[in-house]
C-alpha cells in the first residue's frame, strides 16, 4: 500500500527541489506527482510559482531521511509524520480560484480519454457537478465553444495518483483491459505540456529582450536630439 501524500505535494516539491539533492524520481515519488511535473518545476517552466514548504518543519520528513535519499538515489523517502486527513463526505472538492475556470477543460480530457468513468467519479475527482457534466457531454453547456480538453491533473485539478486510481477502478468495472494506451496519452499531454512552457518562457525572453533594444534605441535618439539642440544652440 503506497503511502500518504504531504499535505501540500506541490509546495513540498517546490522547496525539495530547491533545497536538496534528491532526484525528480524520489521527490515526484514521495509527493505523489509525475516526474515531469516535478522536472518543470526545477526547470522553472510551471505555469504557477509554488512558495516551496519545508516538509522536515512539518514534521513530514526528518533530515536524516532526506540525507538517506541524497546518497543513495534508488531510496524511497518514508513519511515521518503522517497529515491528519481531512474526511470529506459532504459538499463539493474545494478547487483554489484561480484553477475554478480550467475545471471545464479537465471534465472535457476526461469524458474523451476515459468514457468509463462515471459522472459521480468525475464530480468527486474535479468538484463539480452532474449538471455541469452533462452539459458538457452533451455540448450546452454556456461556454462550450471555449472549452478545450485538457489532462486535469497538468491543470492542477488532481493528482496523478488520484486520476490513476478512478481510471483503473472505472476501467475494471466496466471489464476493460489496459492497452497501454493512457500511459501513451499522458506522455503525450506532458511532451505538450513541457514544450507549451518553453514556448511561453521563450516569448517572454524575447519580449524582454525586444523591449531593451526599443528602449536602448529610445535612449540613443533622445541623446542625438539633446546633442543636435546643443549644437544648433552653440
Amino acid at each position: 500500500m503506497s503511502q500518504p501524500t504531504p499535505l501540500m505535494p506541490h509546495a513540498t516539491a517546490s522547496w525539495l527541489v530547491d533545497s536538496t539533492a534528491l532526484t525528480f524520481e524520489q521527490i515526484a515519488e514521495f509527493c505523489g506527482l509525475h516526474m515531469l511535473e516535478v522536472q518543470a518545476m526545477a526547470d522553472d517552466l510551471a505555469s504557477s510559482k509554488y512558495t516551496g514548504r519545508d516538509p522536515v518543519r512539518s514534521g513530514e520528513l526528518t533530515m536524516e531521511e532526506i540525507e538517506k535519499g541524497q546518497a543513495n538515489p534508488e531510496y524511497k523517502l518514508r513519511m515521518h509524520k503522517v497529515p491528519l486527513a481531512q474526511n470529506r463526505t459532504k459538499g463539493p472538492r474545494y478547487t483554489p480560484v484561480s484553477k475554478r475556470q480550467d475545471k471545464p477543460d479537465g471534465i472535457a480530457w476526461i469524458l474523451r480519454n476515459h468514457p468509463e468513468v462515471s459522472d459521480a467519479q468525475i464530480g468527486k475527482l474535479i468538484g463539480t457537478t452532474r449538471n455541469t457534466i452533462a452539459a458538457i457531454r452533451d455540448r450546452s453547456h454556456w461556454n462550450i465553444n471555449n472549452i478545450t480538453p485538457k489532462d486535469p491533473v497538468t491543470l492542477g485539478l488532481c493528482s496523478q495518483r488520484e486520476l490513476d486510481a478512478i481510471v483503473a477502478k472505472a476501467a475494471k468495472k466496466a471489464g476493460i483491459e489496459d492497452d497501454g494506451l493512457s500511459d501513451e496519452r499522458l506522455s503525450d499531454d506532458r511532451s505538450a505540456l513541457i514544450e507549451e512552457l518553453r514556448a511561453e518562457r521563450q516569448a517572454a525572453v524575447q519580449a524582454a529582450s525586444e523591449a531593451a533594444q526599443e528602449a536602448e534605441v529610445a535612449a540613443w535618439l533622445e541623446a542625438k536630439r539633446a546633442a543636435q539642440a546643443q549644437e544648433r544652440g552653440e
